[in-house]
């Protein structure tokens, strides 16, 4: 009678049982694509450190579709909510997406005449510059991407932009040289270097004292960004240097190159300390996690993921179904944003267990 007990009682019991367990295993999915905002950003404040040591294993979080051309430019905002993207469509469109939702929030129709070659959004959150190939560099209220107002002074194509960590200086590069621009005051501070430079891209240095620059015939510079002098040459690429970054620390250089290799110096003493070899194409762009462990480089064969210390190759992502043309880091080095010629942009990183890929 006892064993006849049990038994009707567990099968009175065993639907609650199977309903606990049910809801046991999909916790985590429900927890990745159903949480409040207010939860989310708190999530995004304080980022898991596991994340950072653990992106050499990145997965495919979201695609995000919408671009009508080649991803060429990718920003995130300092809190890593929002990413920015510039497509190489003619009409200029940079959209904006929420990653904690998922979707896209807005759209910039019509923001530059032809591509959006670069974005930057300031370390305070409150700016997006972009530039492009009609001379121009346009800046936009990030919260409702409404127009400020335009810089105009090159002559020539603005293909790069950076900004000071203290967010008052914005630096464009373009074929014409490179110019100084008062963010506060929204007016041209001067020219740092002449015509005869032929800018690509542009790094500032965390501190904010230093300027990389990279050209079309392979030439790294760094400047005084107080002075305007120059302080040393790199000399070692042989093809266009697509993209430079200073690891956080402001110790190390990284450049990549049209030449297939990423060349690692030192900041200090201009030595090469490291060449990587490994992509068979073009490098069209690169990002150091903040951590400053993981390096990420982009091109016709995917994304490479580096140990910065070592120069050890440790993983390549193959989502994309052509050329990788842009990629970036967020600041909280939980995600990974890489945009192609494919026209769609991946987002990477260490989601919690259980979560699947969303296409959007």
């Amino acid at each position: 009678m006892r064993s006849e007990g049990k038994v009707r009682n567990y099968s009175v019991l065993r639907p609650y049982i199977v309903l606990a367990f049910m809801a046991f295993i999909t916790l985590p999915v429900t927890i990745w694509e159903g949480f409040s905002i207010k939860s989310a950003d708190a999530a995004w404040e304080a980022p898991n450190s596991q994340a950072r040591t653990n992106f050499a294993n990145p997965q495919l979080i979201y695609t995000l579709n919408g671009h009508g051309g080649t991803v060429k430019s990718l920003a995130f905002s300092p809190d890593s909510t929002i990413l920015a993207s510039g497509g190489a469509e003619n009409e200029g469109v940079i959209r904006l997406w929420n990653l904690v939702k998922g979707k896209r929030v807005g759209t910039i129709r019509k923001a530059h005449k032809t591509a959006v070659a670069s974005l930057v959004i300031s370390p305070d959150g409150q700016t997006l510059a972009s530039c492009s190939s009609d001379y121009t560099i346009n800046l936009w209220n990030l919260k409702n991407q409404k127009f400020k107002r335009s810089f105009v002074g090159h002559s020539t194509n603005v293909l790069s932009l950076a900004i000071s960590p203290d967010s008052k200086i914005l630096i464009s590069g373009a074929i014409d040289g490179i110019r100084l621009w008062d963010l506060p005051q929204q007016r041209p501070l001067g020219t740092l270097a002449s015509f005869d430079n032929l800018i690509y891209t542009l790094a500032v240095s965390p501190d904010g004292r230093t300027l990389a620059s990279g050209d079309y015939k392979g030439v790294v510079k760094l400047w005084n960004l107080s002075t305007g002098k120059l302080i040393r040459g790199y000399v070692g690429h042989t093809d266009l240097v697509s993209q430079v970054a200073f690891t956080p620390d402001g110790e190390t250089l990284v450049t990549a190159s049209h030449d297939r290799t990423i060349k690692i110096w030192n900041v200090h003493t201009g030595e090469l300390v490291r060449t990587l070899t490994g992509h068979n194409n073009w490098i069209n762009a690169i990002s150091v996690n903040p951590d400053g462990k993981i390096l990420a480089s982009a091109g016709k064969d995917g994304i490479k993921l580096w140990e910065l210390t070592t120069g050890e190759l440790i993983n390549t992502l193959n989502g994309h179904t052509d050329w990788v043309s842009a990629i970036a880091f967020s600041p909280n080095g939980q995600m990974l944003a890489s945009g192609g010629f494919d026209k769609q942009i991946k987002i990477w990183g260490i989601p919690p267990r259980g979560n699947v890929q969303a296409k959007l």
